[in-house]
């Protein structure tokens, strides 16, 4: 079954609003992922002051519903802009089915991430559509049965 969830972006208190938001749901977060914990990446630096703000985080709110972030910065991101500091995260079945809503949803639009194998070990890519809508296209063959 293909989900789509929010996946929210924010300038360095990613953190401290899941917390609140754990606080409200309730729940347990099922990934909390650190930019520190990427590997390098030939032609780009981190600041340090960067290593510990959140390159991932996931908050499951319901049978179906994942609340989704990220701390943005750096040379690896965009400039965060309130109001539209969020993308549509699609997470599919098979590898084809990624491909397809990728290939399709991303026509005269722009790719910013080409579906690729990620060191997390998700098939992910990322890309604003032609009317200016951000999404994530995922697949994970650890999550499917």
């Amino acid at each position: 079954m293909t989900t789509v969830n929010v996946y929210l972006t924010f300038e360095g208190n990613c953190e401290e609003a899941f917390n609140f938001y754990k606080s409200v749901f309730g729940g347990e977060f099922a990934s909390v992922n650190r930019f520190k914990e990427m590997p390098p990446q030939e032609g780009m630096e981190m600041p340090k002051e960067d290593g510990d703000k959140i390159m991932h985080i996931s908050l499951p709110i319901g049978p179906q519903t994942i609340l989704m972030a990220s701390d943005t910065g750096g040379q690896w991101a965009g400039k965060t802009v309130f109001g539209n500091n969020f993308s549509l995260s699609i997470n599919t079945d098979s590898k084809k089915e990624a491909d397809r809503l990728y290939n399709e949803l991303s026509v005269d639009g722009i790719q910013t991430m080409p579906m690729n194998q990620t060191f997390w070990g998700s098939y992910y890519g990322m890309f604003t559509d032609k009317f200016g809508i951000n999404w994530m296209v995922s697949f994970d063959e650890r999550t499917t049965h």
